[in-house]
């Protein structure tokens, strides 16, 4: 991103199970507001701050810029100019969990959301899809995980029928983990389609 002229921050947050997802997105709330505060001194416009996560990341992402009990926790209003949503997994954990096999994978996604059915419903984006007021830029893998491809799909479609600024691409024979590895390689196309996003917003 650096060498496309786009000043990017990278940050983390505490992960499961020392950590659940209030906590992990409140953290992730404050990092953008050190963006907003400090990025001016780095060459990065604080009026022009765009969040992208992959996979947990692109929930988080999501969830701050829905949610605005978030940034108000942090003392900030809502900085963002745009969301880009790179295979995200989790915009609907409740039909998730609701619909999932019980496993172990299951079982680590209930140290972050709880057994609780509310909590699954208050800790996934889509639930406040009616706050979305920023433009959306979608991606998932063509051979990811069935849930990411429905989800991710669904919110275009929402953002579609409301005539909300988004784009949705389908990153063909792409798996999970390769969305996010593919981007090593400068040349990757995804960065056209992020960085012209930044542009026209």
């Amino acid at each position: 991103m650096a060498n496309k002229d786009v000043v990017t921050v990278i940050i983390n947050y505490t992960l499961s199970p020392q950590s659940e997802y209030k906590q992990m997105a409140t953290e992730c709330a404050s990092a953008v507001k050190w963006v907003k505060e400090n990025i001016s001194q780095y060459g990065g416009n604080p009026d022009k701050i765009f969040l992208m996560g992959h996979s947990a990341g692109g929930h988080l992402a999501a969830l701050v810029d829905v949610d605005p009990s978030y940034f108000a926790e942090v003392g900030i209003l809502n900085p963002i100019k745009g969301v880009i949503l790179n295979d995200t997994f989790g915009l609907d954990m409740f039909e998730y969990l609701s619909s999932a096999e019980k496993g172990e994978q299951t079982n680590s996604f209930l140290h972050t959301f709880s057994n609780d059915i509310a909590t699954w419903k208050k800790g996934s984006p889509l639930t406040y899809f009616n706050n979305v007021k920023h433009p959306y830029l979608i991606f998932s893998g063509g051979e990811t995980y069935p849930s990411i491809k429905v989800q991710s799909k669904r919110l275009s479609q929402l953002m579609v029928a409301k005539k909300l600024s988004s784009e949705y691409y389908i990153i063909k024979n792409k798996k999970h983990v390769a969305m996010i590895s593919q981007m090593v390689f400068s040349w990757n196309n995804l960065y056209n389609y992020i960085t012209t996003f930044i542009k026209i917003h």
